[in-house]
């Protein structure tokens, strides 16, 4: 199936991307959450425009990225989770819960951005990779506190 992706998909391409996916990928995931288009010859014809607004921001958006980036890594995120005596949580922390104690000390983080490699299930220091633009990644310290 030829798509048209109209959001980015992580492994998969950016908006305006002209891609060759599986038709049930293509028909039970990308199109109904509206991250791609079907492909068309008129359809064809959007990509310059998306690409072209894409080009546009791009240039904005790196160089915020930059600056998020420096302020996400000058620093330790708290992030207070319930925990038992032991030390260990009563769960595991979300990435919601980091892109939320992420937003309280630097600023917005859009979740699904969030990368953790191992789940956080103790207290105590860990590190997050946050992709910030196709080009910039930081990498996050996390200080998982018991809370009050």
């Amino acid at each position: 199936m030829k798509l048209i992706l109209t959001h980015e998909v992580t492994n998969l391409g950016a908006p305006g991307d002209i891609v060759e996916v599986k038709d049930g990928y293509g028909r039970n995931f990308l199109l109904p959450r509206n991250f791609a288009i079907r492909w068309s010859k008129g359809a064809a014809k959007q990509v310059e425009s998306i690409q072209a607004g894409r080009d546009a921001r791009a240039i904005h958006d790196l160089d915020d990225a930059r600056a998020l980036k420096g302020k996400l890594e000058s620093g330790a995120v708290n992030l207070p989770v319930r925990a038992g005596d032991g030390g260990r949580l009563f769960g595991a922390v979300t990435v919601a819960d980091i892109a939320a104690a992420i937003e309280a000390e630097a600023g917005a983080v859009d979740k699904r951005r969030i990368e953790v490699g191992n789940p956080i299930k103790s207290l105590g220091a860990h590190t997050v990779s946050v992709r910030l633009h196709a080009e910039v990644t930081a990498t996050v310290k996390l200080n998982v506190v018991a809370s009050k």
